[in-house]
């Protein structure tokens, strides 16, 4: 039975990310990229927010942190989909950069499903700077003002993968929300993050 307290604001707002997708996918398979870019938008938007909400209100959860890292896997392999089918040009120009940030999705979590037996969900400073970033510079691309910041992101993207693959080696057991390798170092030591040694 569902427990109706994890349906919090922050994740309801990570749910309806996943209900857009299979909206996402039709609009793809349609041919309508404005109204593909507008709903993308809003996606984004509650990527941007749903964070933020359960940090400011306490209600950061395990739960919560899969579920958001799952609508963002989604809504990539979604956008993956649509450039296939909306704008196959940029996908053969672009092949390079959307190449990358595939594998810096897939990595990661192939790494942390063989050393967990489950997905991880760091949500590292890293992450959220290259996802910002990808979201800023696909926008950018798909309304063809200029390709270079997805290129950019694409850079940060592979740098934020590499970091949650060294954090996945460096950890001893599976832990969401960590926000970067330094602090996985310092909970391998077995400090806290003031510095201090756990349990004293």
């Amino acid at each position: 039975m569902t427990d109706p307290a994890r349906w919090t604001l922050p994740n309801l707002l990570s749910a309806m990310r996943l209900g857009m997708v299979p909206v996402l996918l039709l609009l793809a398979l349609a041919g309508q990229r404005d109204a593909f870019l507008w709903l993308l938008g809003v996606a984004f938007v509650t990527d941007a927010v749903d964070g933020t909400i359960a940090r400011l209100t306490g209600q950061v959860s395990r739960f919560g942190a899969v579920l958001d890292s799952w609508a963002d896997v989604s809504i990539y392999a979604t956008v993956a989909v649509a450039l296939a089918l909306l704008w196959p040009d940029l996908l053969k120009s672009e092949a390079l950069a959307i190449g990358a940030m595939v594998a810096s999705f897939i990595l990661p979590a192939a790494v942390g499903l063989l050393r967990f037996g489950r997905f991880t969900s760091y949500h590292t400073w890293l992450v959220k700077l290259a996802v910002g970033a990808a979201a800023t510079g696909l926008f950018l691309m798909l309304l063809g003002i200029s390709v270079w910041p997805f290129r950019i992101a694409a850079v940060l993207v592979v740098l934020a993968a590499l970091e949650e693959i060294a954090i996945s080696l460096v950890l001893r057991e599976e832990r969401s929300d960590v926000s970067g390798l330094l602090e996985a170092l310092r909970d391998r030591r077995g400090e806290r993050a003031d510095g201090r040694r756990i349990g004293e």
